[in-house]
């Protein structure tokens, strides 16, 4: 049923008059009757009884105007949401990133987004990144900030953004290379290092930095927390390869590594869609100063 003729119905019940319902529901008053008379013959009713002067309701009429009522509220309660969500203005959004990501500081452009669109539901989700590909293509998450180490992004996903990340050597205050500048690859194979579980976007980055670089590695404690790896670190127990960024704001003593820092890319995709069908995430990317 065209909820249109329910309107009509309800404008010319309210009013009365088939001349000011035409007007209300800015209609022509021939095109108004028309679409009266073609719910009066999908419903089998008589929905007014015509006079001269006056528009009545029948007896279906009278019984049929509540529910019109309610639907007309729905209707519009209907678009109105509609409207919202293109506009960004309510609707929800799902990010996906991997746990060692800091290239854009996701807490900090997650409020500056919720505070220019409270209505929107954000939700976060840590995962590797083959992970978060998976839920970017099946379309559970919108956008998903991922680590490029070993994984191209595959057909039906797009880049949106680049980012480059470098990679520090962090020690204890107390330990031997606390004091150093800059460390060589080959001085470190006899350094206790905490690493992250095995298959963990970093881990698989440093593991094969290493590797190509034909230099071993004591690996004698694996965690897949940051947090835990810090604090393994600052008691003395072992360095740590992480990004730089963490590096900096962990109050750890950070030594660089020669004759070539490692470096990965990061990168934030989405659905191969462009524009983004979500309003919600073309506002997001919008606010981190990507095209939309």
């Amino acid at each position: 049923m065209d909820t249109r003729k329910l309107e009509h119905f309800v404008a010319v019940a309210e009013s009365g008059n088939f001349t000011r319902a035409a007007e209300e529901s800015h209609i022509s008053q021939s095109g108004l009757s028309a679409s009266i008379r073609a719910l009066e013959n999908e419903l089998g009713l008589i929905l007014f009884e015509r006079t001269t002067r006056n528009v009545l309701l029948t007896s279906a009429g009278a019984a049929l105007l509540p529910h019109a009522r309610r639907i007309r509220l729905e209707v519009a309660a209907t678009r109105a949401t509609a409207a919202a969500v293109r506009s960004a203005d309510s609707g929800s959004l799902a990010l996906g990133a991997v746990q060692t990501f800091t290239a854009v500081d996701l807490p900090a452009a997650i409020a500056g987004f919720h505070a220019a669109h409270p209505a929107v539901e954000v939700t976060l989700r840590e995962a590797p990144t083959l992970d978060l590909m998976a839920d970017v293509m099946a379309g559970t998450l919108d956008l998903a900030f991922v680590a490029l180490d070993t994984a191209p992004v595959p057909a039906g996903l797009s880049t949106l953004v680049d980012y480059a990340e470098t990679l520090s050597l962090i020690v204890g205050d107390d330990h031997p290379l606390a004091g150093r500048d800059e460390v060589r690859l080959d001085e470190l194979t006899r350094v206790r290092f905490v690493d992250f579980q095995a298959g963990l976007g970093l881990q698989t980055f440093v593991e094969s930095f290493f590797d190509n670089a034909g230099v071993g590695r004591n690996i004698t404690f694996r965690t897949s927390e940051m947090d835990q790896a810090l604090a393994l670190v600052r008691h003395g127990l072992g360095a740590a390869i992480v990004p730089a960024p963490i590096a900096q704001r962990s109050g750890l003593p950070c030594v660089a590594l020669t004759p070539r820092p490692p470096a990965r890319t990061l990168a934030l995709i989405g659905r191969a869609a462009l524009p983004l069908t979500n309003p919600a995430a073309r506002a997001f990317t919008a606010m981190l100063g990507l095209p939309t």
